[in-house]
């Protein structure tokens, strides 16, 4: 059971994966290298990507990421540091902006932004299925 958890229900995506930054005006395409991300079809909270911004300049208008959490992944996905990214986020050193509200029902995806142009991106549920 446990590999089944942490193994057997993860893709491996392929480099033309694109994520995207929400702007006021809009939901605009980023300008990645070195893309590394894992999703599974078994649950909308298993998505983790990792890549490097062409030009971090190009998020200068992203709307920002109410209450980022960035979510634990699997061990062996290791550009994906969820506790050193979320410490970052805490300190100042990273940046947490909207990639896309509503990506599956319930959930919005958030990138964690370095100025160096590093970039990780999850899938973080934002309270619009709450009671």
């Amino acid at each position: 059971m446990y590999w089944l958890q942490v193994y057997a229900y993860y893709d491996t995506l392929p480099e033309t994966t694109v994520l995207r930054a929400t702007t006021e005006t809009g939901v605009e395409p980023l300008s990645l290298s070195e893309f590394e991300g894992i999703d599974a079809t078994s649950s909308p909270l298993r998505f983790r990507a990792c890549a490097l911004l062409a030009d971090p300049g190009e998020l200068s208008h992203a709307l920002p990421a109410a209450k980022p959490e960035p979510l634990t992944g699997p061990s062996w996905f290791s550009c994906f540091d969820a506790a050193a990214i979320g410490a970052d986020l805490q300190s100042g050193a990273a940046k947490a902006l909207l990639s896309e509200r509503e990506i599956h029902l319930g959930v919005d995806r958030i990138l964690a932004v370095y100025p160096d142009g590093r970039v990780f991106a999850w899938h973080q549920l934002n309270g619009t299925l709450e009671n």
